[in-house]
């Protein structure tokens, strides 16, 4: 049966999948949302507070930095504490990835430039098996093996990915296969070329990300451009944006590269214009609070905010609630795009957030019989 649509459809590489905890990564499951804390793992509560915070953000996996001993220890805490799996990042210290694994990491995130011998990978492999953990190959274009460097004179795809094969090697030597692998760097360029050609060479799990993007407009588009030219490939099963910003800002970016995608929806997407003089109302300053107000909402929905008619009522009839701009502060709101009633500009805010919250709960309800058919 062909698409209805085949310019939006995007074949997804065959990767195979691997669990992370209770949540699967590659293979048929959904492209997978991460961020990191960025508090001292040492400060459990700080740690687990903002967990918290990721978790209600939509965060599918959160990794949280174990640098210490003192960090090993808070971290049986933090995994007790937490709603989804952890994934422990180990750089440097091979025995805190033993302690980590011990600890109740469900992943350990090891770097194959800074790890150490081969022998202190045997004993991180031994533990994960052990202790049921995943491990997450993550190679970095500055942190890459000082052979690989002097190989190929700088950091390039072929070195990116020559390092994965042979960390990839060393697990499957020890018939471990509970990996995924990333190949990052902070170069766009280099960091797509790598995965283009890691993506040919393995069926294991990738985890896409473009390292040290930057701040939060220059590093969101950064990692837009990145992981979402791969997305658009096929390629990758679980994303991080790196953002120099607030953790849950990572995953609210994630999802709205995936939701742009069609790939993965959660909460509401918004349609806005970037407004004009035509504007019937302030537009800007009307979707920053918009979307500040609805971050509570999960239910894949859509809203379309449009300050004058020139475009809005054609956006309206394509989104489940739409906010038109008209004259004298009287505004056009339309259900499931057909115009519906007027509502003036003092109330307008308030107006479409109940209408919101009220289509999420009529779309929540509707699904809950489809959810318990299907169980």
């Amino acid at each position: 049966m062909s698409a209805i649509r085949p310019w939006r459809t995007i074949e997804r590489r065959q990767s195979r999948q691997i669990m992370v905890g209770n949540v699967a990564v590659g293979g048929d499951a959904p492209v997978t949302v991460q961020t990191m804390t960025n508090t001292p793992t040492e400060d459990a509560k700080a740690t687990i507070d903002q967990i918290r915070r990721c978790e209600e953000a939509g965060a599918d996996l959160i990794r949280v930095s174990v640098p210490t001993a003192e960090a090993s220890a808070a971290l049986k805490e933090i995994v007790r504490a937490a709603n989804v799996p952890i994934v422990a990042d180990i750089h440097f210290h091979y025995k805190r990835a033993l302690e980590a694994a011990d600890a109740g990491a469900a992943c350990l995130r090891i770097n194959p430039g800074n790890i150490g011998s081969e022998e202190r990978v045997k004993e991180v492999i031994a533990a994960a098996k052990a202790n049921g953990c995943a491990i997450r190959i993550g190679v970095n274009a500055g942190s890459l093996e000082k052979d690989l460097l002097e190989k190929y004179g700088e950091p390039c795809p072929e070195a990116l990915v020559e390092s994965a094969l042979d960390h990839i090697r060393i697990l499957e030597d020890h018939d471990f296969r509970q990996y995924k692998v990333a190949v990052k760097a902070s170069d766009v360029f280099l960091a797509v070329a790598a995965y283009h050609a890691l993506a040919e060479a393995v069926d294991c799990p990738l985890h896409l990300g473009i390292t040290e993007a930057g701040g939060l407009i220059g590093g969101t588009v950064k990692s837009s451009i990145g992981i979402g030219s791969l997305l658009w490939a096929g390629i990758g099963d679980t994303i991080r944006v790196s953002l120099s910003a607030e953790p849950e800002e990572e995953v609210r970016v994630g999802y709205e590269i995936l939701k742009a995608l069609g790939i993965r929806n959660r909460g509401v997407r918004v349609i806005s214009c970037p407004s004009c003089a035509r504007q019937g109302f302030d537009v800007i300053r009307t979707v920053q609070t918009l979307e500040e107000r609805l971050q509570h909402i999960r239910t894949p929905m859509s809203l379309s905010v449009l300050g004058c008619v020139v475009n809005g009522p054609g956006e309206a009839r394509e989104t489940d609630i739409g906010l038109t701009g008209g004259g004298n502060g009287k505004h056009m709101v339309y259900l499931s795009g057909v115009t519906d009633h007027h509502v003036q500009d003092g109330e307008m805010i308030d107006h479409i957030v109940k209408l919101v919250e009220a289509k999420a709960a009529e779309l929540e309800a509707a699904a809950e019989p489809a959810l318990d058919a299907a169980e």
